[in-house]
């Protein structure tokens, strides 16, 4: 009997397990119908994501690709000659108007005096050229007394002859010496004009405006440069680096660079954008500096100015595009930042920066 009894529970139950499987059966497909949509939603959201991110997104065009930059003022003579001092050490801030080095001032204290002989000869020979013409003065007025004498004498003799008292020899006398008297005004009127030409044609003319003496002047304020000029003073406050090769005893050519003045007073930074990067900037908008120096450290400044061409043109030989082999290379263009401030002693010439423009348009607004 327990046999058969618990045969018959056996029977009764498969009936319910298999119940119990056929109300389970359409959970699964249930669960397979929310995988699919979580497969197929969460894509959509992240391009969804993606486009609002990208469409809000590009307010903000930033590079790396950009440099400190600061004048660099090439330090040369004027003259030429030999280093007797040298006032400057390397990478030493000095001011404007500072000494840098000087050239043996011998030769041009020489010239200078020189210079100052040859005026004073020109001025001499200037009061020489004015008595000159006085004398000629003297005698053209004297030349004219006796050519007025003549005159008379003439026409005293001329009516003498008409009333038969005198003869026609005595007449004759008298006008061969009226005729060489007039000659003796007209060469003394020569001789005066050639003094007053040599004078300027001018010989009131003050000493020092004429033409002669004009020129000494000219000739020692140039010595007296060229002797100020051995004193090389720095033209700007800065920072001189490359004074290395500045020795005592060193002969200099005029002209020739040989040291460097940083001005740290003028500060800006270069940032090549490429060509698509261009479109949303524009002069006046605020830009934020990191530098890779400094990287806790950040600076402000706006764009100051847009460059004119793309490095390439500036190049001392330009690519040139009409070939056969031709790639297409993304151009950049330099964009001038202006900074509003920075520590003191923190920028150097050449160092690299990331830049970041905020152009108050994200893509969606230039869309619009």
């Amino acid at each position: 009997m327990n046999a058969e009894t618990g045969k018959m529970k056996d029977a009764e139950a498969v009936p319910a397990s298999a119940a119990v499987a056929a109300q389970a059966a359409p959970v699964p497909k249930r669960r397979k119908g929310r995988r699919r949509m979580l497969m197929a939603a969460v894509p959509l959201a992240l391009v969804l994501a993606g486009g609002g991110y990208w469409l809000t997104g590009g307010r903000y065009v930033t590079t790396d690709n950009a440099y400190v930059h600061q004048p660099m003022i090439p330090v040369s003579a004027d003259v030429s000659g030999r280093i007797t001092e040298v006032d400057v050490t390397e990478n030493q801030q000095i001011a404007a108007g500072a000494p840098i080095f000087r050239l043996d001032p011998e030769p041009y204290r020489i010239a200078v005096a020189q210079a100052e002989a040859a005026l004073a000869s020109a001025r001499l020979a200037v009061e020489q050229q004015r008595a000159a013409y006085a004398t000629a003065e003297a005698q053209l007025e004297a030349a004219r007394s006796i050519l007025e004498v003549q005159n008379r004498e003439q026409e005293r003799r001329q009516a003498l002859v008409k009333r038969g008292v005198n003869s026609a020899a005595s007449l004759d006398d008298a006008t061969v010496a009226t005729r060489n008297a007039s000659n003796d005004v007209a060469i003394a009127r020569r001789q005066r004009d050639a003094a007053a030409a040599a004078l300027g044609g001018d010989p009131t003319a003050q000493t020092d405006d004429l033409p002669a003496v004009r020129a000494a002047i000219a000739r020692l304020d140039a010595a007296r440069r060229d002797l100020a000029k051995t004193r090389i003073d720095a033209p700007v406050s800065g920072t001189v680096a490359q004074v290395g090769s500045l020795n005592v005893g060193q002969f200099v050519q005029a002209g020739s660079g040989i040291a460097t003045l940083v001005d740290a007073n003028d500060t800006w930074i270069e940032a090549n954008f490429k060509e698509t990067q261009l479109q949303g900037i524009r002069t006046g908008q605020p830009v934020s500096v990191e530098l890779d120096a400094y990287p806790d450290l950040e600076l402000r400044g706006k764009v100051g100015s847009i460059g004119a061409a793309t490095g390439s043109q500036f190049s001392l030989i330009p690519a040139q595009n009409a070939t056969g082999n031709w790639v297409k290379v993304v151009q950049r263009l330099p964009v001038r930042i202006q900074l509003d401030g920075a520590p003191a002693g923190v920028l150097r010439n050449g160092f690299s920066a990331r830049v970041s423009i905020d152009t108050g348009k994200s893509r969606l607004d230039q869309l619009r």
